[in-house]
């Protein structure tokens, strides 16, 4: 398949997945359910976390939340005071009144999924560093051109970049499909007689360090092959604007960095996938 990409576009793609798979920076402090590893913490916030979180204790060099005999919805109204507490004292922004649902650690989670320990606020994982799930969208008309939208300047995260056809969070008990077609007709006004042939290419895992703490988020990969003359609609605010792109001229502009880091690899990791010819051939 990568040989029937132009080499521009090839070039670039090894930095596209590169800048999704991010070494987490040293000296982070471990928080920890009990024995089990959830979080990462960045050292600056400890005194502030353990003010408004008394029962979480030092230990071994980590951070205990000793919660093991409180059941999910005990631990969820737990957790969501103390990112409420956050939130109040500045440390926690973007506040959007979404749960996400916080998953048992397993070995491959692009693969598996854990039972749900607690549900949380969206805008408190980044803070703790705690694992996450998003859907992204890859969008091809006919012609072998990708359609991608620019999140608009109101965006907590990656405001004016370039993104996929519909992206967003998985918030806590949804479907992973469901998501997706939620996104897409939210998005990018795609209905549901479309949207229902999406198909899954996979997923891979986003880390890195923001400004708000570690970013740690499986993204599971969607194509849509949209008919022809199809025009995408933002209905909910998020979407300034959609382009349509040949190979090249995404090549160019995954090269000038105009995308999100998550955009970026989910176009890079969508088109390196067995199926990338149809999707291309839609």
């Amino acid at each position: 398949m990568m040989s029937l990409l132009p080499p521009s576009l090839v070039a670039v793609i090894p930095r596209c997945l590169q800048s999704v798979r991010q070494p987490v920076p040293a000296g982070l402090i471990a928080l920890r359910l009990g024995e089990l590893p959830i979080g990462r913490i960045h050292p600056m916030r400890q005194a502030l976390l353990r003010e408004v979180w008394p029962e979480l204790l030092p230990q071994d060099g980590a951070l205990v939340w000793d919660a093991t005999s409180l059941n999910v919805e005990a631990r969820s109204d737990r957790i969501g005071a103390v990112a409420l507490a956050l939130r109040e004292r500045g440390a926690i922004t973007g506040w959007r009144g979404e749960r996400y649902a916080f998953e048992h650690p397993v070995d491959d989670p692009c693969t598996a999924r854990g039972e749900v320990l607690f549900r949380l606020e969206r805008a408190a994982f980044r803070c703790l560093g705690l694992m996450s799930r998003a859907v992204h969208v890859n969008g091809f008309l006919p012609g072998a051109r990708l359609v991608c939208g620019r999140r608009a300047m109101s965006k907590a995260t990656d405001p004016g970049r370039l993104d996929n056809l519909a992206a967003g969070g998985l918030t806590a008990d949804e479907d992973l499909v469901a998501c997706a077609r939620r996104e897409l007709l939210e998005e990018a006004g795609v209905p549901a007689a479309i949207s229902a042939a999406i198909e899954s290419r996979g997923a891979l895992r986003s880390t890195r360090m923001e400004p708000e703490g570690l970013h740690d988020e499986v993204l599971h990969v969607y194509s849509l092959r949209l008919p022809a003359g199809f025009a995408p609609s933002n209905g909910d605010g998020e979407v300034s604007e959609f382009l349509t792109l040949d190979l090249e001229s995404l090549a160019q502009r995954l090269a000038a960095g105009e995308f999100s880091h998550d955009a970026a690899a989910v176009s890079a990791f969508g088109l390196q996938h067995p199926q990338a010819l149809a999707d291309l051939r839609a």
